[in-house]
Parts: C-alpha cells; sequence; structure tokens
C-alpha cells in the first residue's frame, strides 16, 4: 500500500441563496466525474473548499451551502470534505445576534484544525484567517490577521512536533517529519504574480492584499515541516514555489538537500463569481518509480473554465497531459516497520499467512543479515521500530493463534529486545536513554543517528560484538521457521533488501 492522496481544491464558491449559481455547481461537478475516475483507487480523496463557501452569511445562503456540501458527499467522488471560512464567510456586526453562524452552521474551523490521514500519511491543517476587522478583511488580510496566523502557525508547530524529543501526536503511525503536511487558508499568504498586475492611476487595486511579511509566514511554515500551501480569495490561479534553508540540513553539497521547499496554490473562483474565469485544483500525490529507487511528487494539475464558457479544460494544456510534476523535496518512503503497524491497526484480526507475510516485511532488512547494515546506530532504528510493530502483530494474532506459533511470536519478541540492547550497549547508550528509546514507538531515524553516529564506542571488541549479533539473528531465524518462512537471518543480504 504505497501512501497516496488526492486533494480537490475549490474556492469562493459565493452562494447566496437564490439558487442562480447551482447551475455552475451542476458543471463543476460533471467535470469532478470526468477527471476523478483515474484516482478512484486512491484511499484518501478530499474535496478540499478554501473559503467563502457563500457571499453573504445569511440562512438562505448556508442552507444552499449545506445542499451543495451534501450534493458534493453524495457524489461518492470524495472520501472526505474540508472547509475553512474566508471573510465573507464571516457575519457583519448587524447580523452578529442571529442564530445563524457559518462557523457552526457549516463546521468550519474559527482558528486552527489538524486531519491525520493515517493510510496517506498526510496532515491536512486548516487556519483560519479571518482575524481582521470586516473592514480591513474587504481590503484584504492586514498586519495584526496576519500575526494571528502566525502564532497560530507557532501553536501548531509545538501541538504537532515529533521529534524525538517531543511526544508529538497520540495517532500518528510515523514520525511527524515523515508526514506530508498541506496548510489550507483562505488568504493568500504571500505576493501573488498573477493578478498583481490590475492598476488603476498606478495604485494596487487592493491594499493589503497580501501579507506584510512573508519570510516570517515561511518560517513558521518551515517549523510545521509544511509542503505544500492551498488558499483562495484572490479569483486567480497561481503556483509559487519558495525555497529558505533548512534548519536541520547537515549538509549541503547536493544543493536541494540543504533547502526546505515549499509550494503555494492558487485557485480561482470555482463558479465563475462576477464574470472571472471558473476552476479548480487536482494536486495527487504519490510515488513514481525510478531505477532502483521510489520517489514522490505532487501531480497537480489545474482546470479553467472561461468566463460564459460551459466545459472546463485544462489550463496547463503547454505541458504533458496538462499536468505540472513537482518534486516533493524530501524521501517519503516509509519504514517498513511503519506500513506494516498501519496495516495491522486496519485488521481485527489476523491470519496465519498474514503473520508470514508481515514478518517477511519486517525481517528481511538489511539489519538483520551479516555485514547488511553500515552502523550500529542505523541497526539499533531498525530493531527499535520493528519491536513495536512485532508487539501489534503479536496483539492482533493472539487471539486466534496457536500455541506454538504464539511461543514462537513471544521468542521474536525476546530476541528483538537482546537485539535493542545490544546496540545500545555498543554505542554506549545507558538504561535510562535506553527505557525512553523502547517506549517511543515513533522513533525518528535521522534523529536516532544524529544523537549517536553509529561508531562502537571506546573499549568495545567490535567483532565480539558482530559475531554475537549473528547468533541472535540465527536464533530469531530459527523462531521465525515456525511461522513458515526461512528468511536466511544473519546469513548474506538478500538481494534488493530494503534499509
Amino acid at each position: 500500500m504505497d501512501r497516496s492522496f488526492v486533494i480537490v481544491q475549490i474556492s469562493d464558491l459565493h452562494l447566496d441563496g437564490s439558487g442562480r449559481l447551482l447551475a455552475a455547481i451542476e458543471v463543476l461537478v460533471a467535470a469532478f466525474r470526468e477527471r476523478m475516475a483515474d484516482f478512484a483507487h486512491v484511499p484518501d480523496r478530499i474535496l478540499l473548499i478554501t473559503g467563502d463557501l457563500v457571499d453573504d452569511p445569511t440562512p438562505r445562503a448556508l442552507d444552499e451551502a449545506l445542499a451543495v456540501i451534501a450534493s458534493f458527499r453524495q457524489s461518492g467522488l470524495f472520501t472526505d470534505i474540508q472547509a475553512v471560512a474566508g471573510n465573507h464567510d464571516v457575519k457583519r456586526p448587524s447580523q452578529r445576534a442571529g442564530r445563524h453562524d457559518a462557523y457552526d452552521y457549516l463546521h468550519l474551523p474559527r482558528t486552527s484544525k489538524s486531519i491525520y490521514y493515517r493510510q496517506a500519511g498526510l496532515d491536512l491543517v486548516l487556519l483560519d484567517s479571518n482575524r481582521a476587522s470586516l473592514a480591513t478583511l474587504a481590503r484584504g488580510i492586514d498586519q495584526r490577521a496576519y500575526s494571528a496566523t502566525v502564532t497560530d502557525s507557532a501553536r501548531l508547530s509545538v501541538e504537532l512536533a515529533g521529534s524525538l524529543g517531543s511526544a508529538g501526536r497520540g495517532d500518528y503511525a510515523e514520525p511527524a517529519e515523515n508526514l506530508v503536511r498541506v496548510l489550507a487558508l483562505h488568504h493568500h499568504p504571500l505576493p501573488q504574480a498573477t493578478g498583481e498586475g490590475k492598476r488603476f492611476l498606478g495604485a494596487p487595486d487592493e491594499p493589503l492584499m497580501y501579507l506584510a511579511a512573508p519570510a516570517t509566514f515561511l518560517e513558521a511554515a518551515t517549523s510545521l515541516n509544511v509542503n505544500l500551501v492551498l488558499h483562495g480569495h484572490r479569483h486567480v490561479e497561481g503556483l509559487t514555489r519558495y525555497s529558505i534553508p533548512d534548519p536541520r540540513a547537515t549538509r549541503c553539497e547536493s544543493g536541494e538537500a540543504f533547502w526546505r521547499t515549499i509550494y503555494v496554490l492558487s485557485c480561482p473562483s470555482s463558479t465563475g463569481q462576477g464574470g472571472d474565469d471558473a476552476g479548480f485544483n487536482i494536486v495527487h500525490f504519490g510515488p513514481t518509480s525510478r531505477p532502483g529507487r521510489t520517489e514522490y511528487r505532487f501531480a497537480i494539475t489545474r482546470y479553467s473554465r472561461p468566463r460564459n464558457d460551459g466545459v472546463f479544460r485544462l489550463l496547463d494544456s503547454n505541458l504533458p497531459d496538462g499536468v505540472i510534476r513537482l518534486p516533493a523535496g524530501r524521501d517519503y518512503s516509509r519504514d517498513p516497520a511503519f506500513q506494516s503497524m498501519i496495516e495491522i491497526g486496519s485488521c481485527a484480526t489476523l491470519t496465519r499467512d498474514q503473520v508470514a507475510a508481515l514478518a517477511r516485511r519486517l525481517l528481511t532488512r538489511r539489519a538483520f543479515y551479516a555485514d547488511g547494515e553500515p552502523g550500529w546506530s542505523q541497526a539499533l532504528h531498525t530493531y527499535l521500530v520493528t519491536s513495536h510493530a512485532w508487539a501489534d502483530l503479536d496483539g492482533k494474532f493472539a487471539r486466534s493463534g496457536r500455541k506454538d506459533d504464539l511461543e514462537a511470536l513471544a521468542a521474536v519478541t525476546g530476541l528483538l529486545r537482546r537485539l535493542i540492547e545490544q546496540a545500545t550497549e555498543v554505542l554506549g547508550i545507558d538504561d535510562v536513554r535506553l527505557d525512553q528509546l523502547c517506549a517511543k514507538r515513533l522513533v525518528n531515524r535521522d534523529d536516532l543517528q544524529r544523537e549517536w553516529p553509529g561508531m562502537p564506542r571506546a573499549g568495545i571488541d567490535a567483532e565480539a560484538q558482530v559475531r554475537r549479533k549473528l547468533q541472535l539473528l540465527r536464533d530469531l531465524n530459527e523462531q521465525v521457521k515456525v511461522l513458515g518462512p526461512d528468511l536466511g537471518l544473519g546469513g548474506e543480504v538478500p538481494p534488493q533488501t530494503p534499509p
């Protein structure tokens, strides 16, 4: 199961309760049906609405918005629907005594919200950018609203942190640094090249339209490990790449490894409000195979419907298939142990054949073979995450397994613990830190290697430790054979063995 997801971004519907835009919604749904056929196999297909669902939050408009959202859901094209509020979704002061509120009525986040999609490894972060007064929002987001957004980002940065020294989120199935993080808000947080050329007598058409300190926003986005920012508001298309130094980078020889790249994607009004060209975006994140490795990319397809036209067409028709293919910026290949934990968690029980297949995936890794792992810290990471996945496997299989199989599972658990203890002894890790590492399910490989580079501590007989490890691995293989597969653990590394 490769990590993959699709986000369909629409924006600025400006529904007013009159029904005049329902024909445009029907055209939009028809376009979805045609374009989403290629993604029917993707487990997470998310419709994201980046604000201004209504033109004015009257009861009729909000009811119409609910009905439109229900029609999107009933189409069966999406597994989830999420939205953020735009400035038109906010009540004017004269309306605030009424019972209708767009935030509550449409279930929109008032500050920030994080939605985690376990199979895809996606963390979708929704930020509310309606922090300024209504008068200011009519002109655009101001510095006060921007500062509040950055404060939200900073708070989320702490909340969602998943480094070795912090607890992270309990529902994550892998270290937070490994997640694909997409940030969505209504107002555009950075200057836009597209649409900024509209001038009247040399003055910008919308003062304070974009934020006054884009570098600060980039810093906040970087602290969240954001890869992609999605927004609406301007009713124009736009795609920008920003690169800033990665504070966690340990080398710069390869160029790209030194940089943290963030893409910012704008969405036009999807109903063509005010005679503007209508549009929507499809963002597909998934793997692409290359010789000897798998890379993950964003494939962005933008669709546009010119004013008074009834059909959505590819905006980037000059590109092959009309698709913008962008490198994700870092390696998103899941550790086999984290992938196994996700699959085990989705099963009510496990059969013996499933256990054998999971054992093969977990244990046919370089750390379980002779001269397979270049350093002790890399081997320690493999043993740690494998032991946690094995505990999940044992817990699920305990309900239906035979006695001899369960005894073999327990023996493997003990041998994995001995491999962990040996690696920490070689690296000079004390018992307190060992207990902390064993208690932490989501150990980050890079953080572990930074803390312990992998060389044996002084006074260790390295050759004797290698012999001891190989014997433990051979003992491990004998226990696994009880479950079915003979993996040859402790022997020669099989070809194309994962790290």
